[in-house]
């Protein structure tokens, strides 16, 4: 089954609005795993607007399931993170600085020195790389000579086309991307803007999808729903059936 990692950006965005420590970001992660994700995701940025470095290094005393911490791997502060946290995986994400969020994928072939450069030093501490990418197939087929194990699909393009009905246009690239990754040998991560309504769909047409990682809209879900019941609907969309 595809695994749900919970990104808590969010939570420490409105901890962060006011100061202080609530919500607890560390209490919050360890409910989280309790109530069933198979994964926590950070998204520490330069800034630090939402989490801080501190807090990745809080968390990693804390969490049982899978550590992923996204970033930009230019920032020389991040790279230290990371190796100093040494999480299950690490998502490198092409972010310009001050971004609002993460809007596009790698070009894997311009790039291909840098990556190549970049996914060495994480995979000889022993980190499971895994790069942002558009459906884009000769991205996909580029993202496998540059060592890296997994890629994640970038998925703002499939959900704003799902939300307007066209839900085979929506998908069509992100499986041609997933099909060209799975002959390239690379594992398949997908996130950005999956939600309750189009998580179910996007999981049953991608092959051998592995991961979703999901913070804005779950978060969002949660102010209705409860954070333990929102975890477990998300969970219960990428079920097979």
């Amino acid at each position: 089954m595809t695994k749900l990692s919970v990104n808590i950006n969010k939570i420490a965005t409105l901890r962060n609005s006011r100061g202080g420590n609530n919500p607890d970001v560390v209490r919050a992660t360890v409910d989280i795993e309790r109530f069933g994700a198979d994964g926590i995701t950070v998204h520490p940025r330069p800034d630090q607007r939402h989490i801080r470095y501190k807090d990745v290094d809080a968390l990693k005393k804390v969490i049982t399931t899978e550590f992923n911490i996204e970033g930009n791997p230019k920032e020389p502060a991040f790279v230290e993170l990371v190796l100093k946290n040494m999480p299950d995986q690490v998502t490198l994400v092409p972010d310009a600085m001050g971004q609002l969020t993460s809007n596009h994928g790698w070009d894997t072939m311009a790039h291909a020195a840098y990556l190549k450069e970049t996914i060495a030093v994480f995979k000889q501490a022993g980190i499971r790389v895994s790069i942002f990418v558009d459906p884009v197939e000769d991205m996909v087929a580029a993202a496998a000579d540059t060592g890296t194990d997994r890629i994640e699909l970038y998925t703002e393009h499939f959900a704003q086309l799902f939300a307007s009905g066209e839900k085979n246009a929506a998908i069509a690239p992100y499986v041609r991307a997933a099909e060209k990754a799975v002959a390239s040998g690379l594992g398949i991560n997908a996130g950005h803007d999956l939600d309750v309504y189009n998580l179910k769909f996007f999981a049953q047409h991608i092959p051998d999808l592995l991961e979703v990682s999901i913070g804005h809209a779950l978060i969002c879900d949660a102010l209705y729903f409860g954070l333990e019941n929102t975890v477990q609907l998300y969970k219960r969309q990428l079920l097979k059936d």
